[in-house]
């Protein structure tokens, strides 16, 4: 049981470790594409909603946590907390798409989508300027999209974990697959973390 543990850990980690190179590339374009164009990258994060970026931050915040515990519960065996806690995370991660949601109706309301639909009617009217803003919305459409999709499988494992948990499945003998789901968690969670200062917060430090 503990070699089956330690190899799961193992598949998790590496995984995570893709993971992380795939997400590595996007912020090298956009790091690469910002230095370029500062100016434009700012004014298009202008267009961002701060308050509704910082909620889904405090909110995935508060799911770390809460999945933490809930991977406590299961190793001291309290059942009962363990799905207390996974239903509390699933709920919080909900939360996050449902206002990830609202943000990306306001995008679509004013035209602020990749492709043809674009339209910018922010500063500098000049097109190239629009053009350098339409690459960012490209690349927060990405970045964000990508990150959401992560969410949803994450909310998938989630709603697992808590049918099997009812059922009693999981025990402090054997409780792999929480910690392995809690390092996924942890992991969406970081990159949000990441992702929040380099969009919403730019254009507070770019002229």
């Amino acid at each position: 049981m503990e070699q089956q543990r330690e190899a799961g850990q193992l598949g998790m980690w590496v995984f995570l470790i893709t993971e992380v190179m795939f997400f590595g590339g996007m912020f090298t374009a956009y790091t690469i594409y910002r230095s370029f164009h500062p100016e434009a990258f700012a004014a298009a994060s202008h267009t961002l909603d701060l308050t509704l970026g910082a909620t889904n931050t405090v909110v995935l915040i508060v799911s770390s946590l809460t999945m933490a515990l809930a991977v406590y519960s299961v190793q001291v065996g309290n059942r009962k907390a363990l799905i207390i806690f996974l239903v509390i995370t699933l709920l919080l991660g909900l939360t996050f798409l449902g206002i990830k949601a609202v943000e990306y109706s306001h995008k679509f309301e004013h035209g602020l989508v990749p492709g043809l639909g674009f339209r910018w009617e922010g500063e500098g009217h000049d097109p190239r300027f629009a053009e350098h803003a339409h690459i960012f919305i490209w690349i927060y459409f990405a970045m964000t999209g990508l990150h959401a999709l992560h969410m949803i499988i994450g909310i998938g494992i989630l709603s697992c974990l808590i049918y099997f948990s009812w059922r009693g499945k999981y025990s402090p003998e054997y409780h792999a697959p929480v910690e392995l789901s809690g390092l996924y968690w942890h992991f969406v969670d970081i990159v949000w973390i990441f992702l929040f200062p380099l969009l919403y917060l730019i254009g507070a430090h770019v002229h």
